[in-house]
């Protein structure tokens, strides 16, 4: 599952969203990786050192694999499961000698390496992309990515049997499966909607005037596939205000993927278990600050890249998502 999206503010800030929707039990936290970090790829055959720092959310299966972050040039990057069609390329190749790099810590290497969507497009090209079992799921996870920077340029990156396509995002949207190409074709469908209200109409002399507010969104669709919260997500990012402040940014952010993100037990899986939102991130890639939410504690929570801590020797945890549910008083309230 997940939606992802970007967003801009009247001052030029650039904003990455996304919901973590996912049926599998995660404990994630948030990480500082350093600039001159080395680590081998999962292929094993080459060690990389990372040219940027940058903070991001990920777990630790050892090694740690990221599902979104925003480095110091404010290039930022998440992942999203695109099922029943990714398809990598084989780990094992006589005639490509291009370095593999699993799909799964793509989003660790672009960071590191990337200070922009145009260098990331560039480095793309350099590398075969792989498939490699992750512990979590025990699968080679079907998965496709979204790029953003601090210019404001986005780009979906997938890969399939056609080959590798990284494409000019200018909705600032991505969700699941099918691919990217398809879900803009398919906003076509409801060019129709709007955010004004439906004039009345009369039909053989029947007057039939709108029941309330919101009738110019008749027909954008409610339900949590794939298409539907593209669709949703690029119809309201499109017509909400826009933010003028870093403030107005979070809040308009957070209020944007509360329209898609998944109630626990409105989506079952196969296997008996709920697909939900266990955490919504929006990251500031222009000052790299992190916000996030989590599925039990809605607050938003704050983080800001370290600065001056680049020669660092490892990945350091700056401290779990999930935490333990708290209310805040009513201020007026007596204790």
């Amino acid at each position: 599952m997940c939606t992802a999206m970007t967003m801009q503010t009247t001052q030029g800030e650039i904003y990455l969203g996304r919901t973590m929707d996912f049926s599998y039990p995660l404990d994630p936290s948030l990480y500082f990786v350093p600039k001159g970090y080395r680590w081998n790829n999962l292929a094993n055959t080459h060690t990389v050192r990372n040219q940027y720092s940058f903070m991001a959310i990920g777990q630790d299966i050892s090694p740690v694999l990221f599902a979104d972050g925003v480095n110091e040039k404010g290039f930022g990057a998440a992942v999203l499961y695109f099922p029943g069609f990714a398809a990598y390329d084989p780990l094992q190749s006589r005639e490509d000698m291009r370095p593999p790099v699993a799909a799964t810590e793509l989003l660790h290497f672009l960071l590191g390496q990337c200070a922009s969507v145009e260098e990331a497009d560039t480095l793309l090209s350099t590398i075969r992309i792989v498939g490699m079992e992750d512990s979590i799921t025990g699968t080679v996870a079907p998965l496709h990515w979204i790029l953003a920077d601090k210019s404001g340029k986005c780009a979906a990156v997938e890969k399939t049997e056609e080959g590798l396509f990284v494409m000019n995002n200018r909705i600032g949207i991505l969700t699941n499966s099918p691919g990217f190409a398809w879900h803009m074709t398919n906003l076509r469908n409801y060019s129709n909607l709007s955010p004004w209200q439906m004039q009345d109409k009369e039909w053989s002399g029947v007057h039939l005037p709108p029941f309330g507010q919101g009738s110019g969104g008749l027909g954008l669709p409610g339900d949590y596939a794939p298409p539907s919260r593209f669709v949703r997500a690029a119809f309201q990012k499109s017509h909400a205000t826009q933010p003028n402040t870093p403030e107005e940014a979070v809040i308009t952010g957070f209020h944007l993927l509360d329209s898609v993100s998944i109630p626990k037990g409105v989506v079952m899986t196969d296997r008996n278990t709920a697909d939900f939102t266990q955490y919504t991130a929006f990251i500031n890639l222009s000052a790299q600050e992190y916000f996030f939410t989590t599925y039990n504690n809605s607050p938003i929570t704050r983080a800001v890249l370290p600065r001056g801590q680049e020669q660092e020797p490892a990945i350091r945890s700056l401290g779990r998502l999930i935490r333990p549910v708290s209310f805040a008083p009513f201020p007026e309230q007596p204790s």
